[in-house]
């Protein structure tokens, strides 16, 4: 089935484009950068996310061992960035279009205000014909901020700027329904809803040069469906493999959408390490919350405030086991909210329109 997006982010993983050796393929990055003129110049939108700044960083310097890890990493990425942008901007040149640097941090995801000027940003590039080539900024992500890898990355810019899809490019054929390398086994090619079993087909082993897995893949692919925006696990070393999949013709893993949410559920649904306080609910409450209608948060339902807020913090929403149900805006602090718990007839704490289901 020949797909029609107007607007995809492609994420490369670093295990397309990193030679066995550690150092950058070009051969592949040129063919990669080919296939996504081409699909632009259909008039299709196209927002890059690429991994791949350390293994540049590779081809330009070589640092000991005895290096904090850390420190080696950043400055890998730091003198990689600059040649891994570089190579795309010279093959994009050669026909006739532009990309531009956004380099990001989890940071910029937590603030409202700093989320959409991220957005306006990228924006006003797409208006201009401009490919924006993003990349965690890794010279300055600490540890503890660091997204788990790309792939969360290109999710969330996906919500963000509202996409029709998700392309995930990676060195294997989709989601299997079993070991890859185990014989009988299939790429499972539809995937729909929260399927809670996938992390027993998966291999848990990490791609030789990335940071994430295969379930960081799946968990991810399946919360952007779940607001609205289709996800391809496609194999980014095939040639042709964008043309082929958004013509239907090559085998691969796509995350079924379900109904598109909006702009505010978007963020918040990606928020949860911005979060600051906790609510818990009864069991009640719970399947009310979870149901699909339009409900909003009741103080009637609350059993307990577990950590403090103040009005329009993002807040965990959490069940009598302290299971996440989901996350949403304060409509008012914890100080109004713990006098109002079980009480009937009082101000929604988090009004539907601002909340988002994690079940």
């Amino acid at each position: 089935m020949k797909l029609s997006y107007k607007k995809i982010v492609v994420k490369i993983g670093s295990n397309v484009i990193t030679q066995a050796n550690g150092l950058p393929d070009e051969a592949r990055i040129k063919h990669l950068v080919d296939e996504l003129a081409g699909i632009k110049k259909l008039g299709i939108e196209v927002i890059l996310v690429s991994s791949g700044a350390v293994a540049s960083g590779r081809s330009l310097i070589s640092i000991s061992e005895k290096h904090d890890a850390i420190a080696s990493r950043q400055l890998l990425a730091a003198i990689g960035q600059v040649k891994l942008i570089n190579t795309y901007s010279s093959f994009f040149d050669k026909h006739q279009i532009k990309c531009a640097q956004v380099l990001v941090t989890k940071e910029d995801f937590r603030d409202r205000a700093h989320y959409l000027n991220m957005k306006n940003c990228m924006q006003i590039m797409l208006q201009h014909d401009v490919i924006p080539v993003v990349n965690e900024n890794d010279v300055v992500s600490v540890t503890e901020l660091m997204f788990t890898d790309n792939d969360e990355l290109a999710g969330l810019i996906a919500s963000m700027l509202n996409a029709d899809a998700l392309i995930i490019l990676s060195n294997v054929n989709g989601i299997y329904n079993g070991d890859p390398k185990a014989e009988g086994s299939a790429v499972i090619e539809e995937i729909k809803g929260d399927v809670t079993h996938l992390s027993s087909f998966i291999s848990t082993g990490k791609s030789q040069f990335g940071r994430g897995g295969m379930i960081t893949k799946s968990t991810m692919a399946q919360k952007v469906a779940k607001l609205g925006i289709s996800v391809h696990i496609a194999n980014g070393t095939k040639d042709h493999i964008l043309t082929d999949l958004l013509n239907g013709t090559v085998i691969h893993t796509r995350f079924v959408p379900e109904k598109t949410k909006s702009g505010k559920k978007k963020w918040i649904a990606h928020s949860e390490n911005a979060a600051t306080g906790i609510v818990q609910l009864n069991e009640g409450a719970k399947t009310v919350l979870t149901s699909g209608k339009a409900t909003s948060l009741l103080p009637i339902g609350i059993i307990g405030i577990q950590s403090d807020f103040l009005k329009g913090d993002i807040i965990k929403i959490v069940d009598e086991d302290n299971k996440l149900i989901g996350l949403g805006i304060a409509e008012y602090g914890s100080d109004k909210a713990r006098e109002r718990i079980g009480q009937k007839k009082q101000k929604a704490l988090v009004h539907y329109d601002y909340f988002y289901s994690a079940i």
